[in-house]
């Protein structure tokens, strides 16, 4: 595929062979935020808690399931979510992703039609605060990157400053084909289920 999308922008998820793309996962790697001591001595950590959340909706576009740190797997195991991290990387970045959620497109029940993906500031850190902090969707495993094919800088994207969650991208299903769109927008919402309700009203 070899695409890497900037937001807004759609795609087929459909490989150079002609195959369809089946197993994708969504990655997020973020940093503790360094804080000065006093007068400008000595430093301390801050551990920053950023949750990935996926939200699987009907044809209908009402909500059927969501996958977040509270429920790790989806009813039919399909979507899965590595864990909660607590804290981000307290020692630099280690190149590693801190959650992942990966999909299996073949195993989703028919009914869903649109697979959202989004991401909060547990608690309410600036994403502009965050010394580093990226989102990567690809096709592979999460021990395996094939392609990567959308990349979102939140630390760094002048558009995410002062916000503390964002829509990610949401895969849409067209005439029985799954297709992607990179949405990559901060939202004004503080919690998940406001989040939740920002795509239901808007990108679905």
């Amino acid at each position: 595929m070899a695409i890497n999308l900037e937001k807004g922008q759609r795609i087929n998820l459909q490989k150079t062979d002609g195959a369809k793309l089946l197993n994708i996962c969504v990655g997020i790697n973020w940093g503790a935020i360094e804080k000065k001591g006093m007068f400008g001595f000595g430093s301390s950590k801050e551990a920053v808690d950023l949750d990935g959340s996926c939200a699987l909706y009907n044809d209908s576009k009402k909500l059927e399931e969501v996958i977040y740190f509270g429920n790790l797997k989806s009813k039919n195991g399909s979507v899965k979510h590595s864990g909660d991290d607590l804290t981000g990387d307290m020692s630099g970045d280690d190149g590693l992703d801190n959650e992942v959620i990966t999909v299996d497109f073949s195993k989703l029940n028919d009914s869903v039609n649109y697979v959202a993906f989004v991401l909060n500031s547990f608690k309410g850190q600036d994403f502009a605060k965050i010394p580093f902090a990226s989102i990567r969707i690809y096709e592979g495993t999460p021990s395996r990157v094939n392609e990567v094919f959308a990349k979102f800088d939140i630390a760094n994207g002048p558009g995410f400053a002062g916000h503390v969650s964002m829509v990610m991208g949401v895969f849409y299903k067209k005439n029985g084909e799954w297709k992607f769109n990179a949405i990559g927008e901060p939202t004004k919402d503080k919690k998940l289920q406001e989040t939740l309700e920002t795509v239901t009203r808007q990108y679905l």
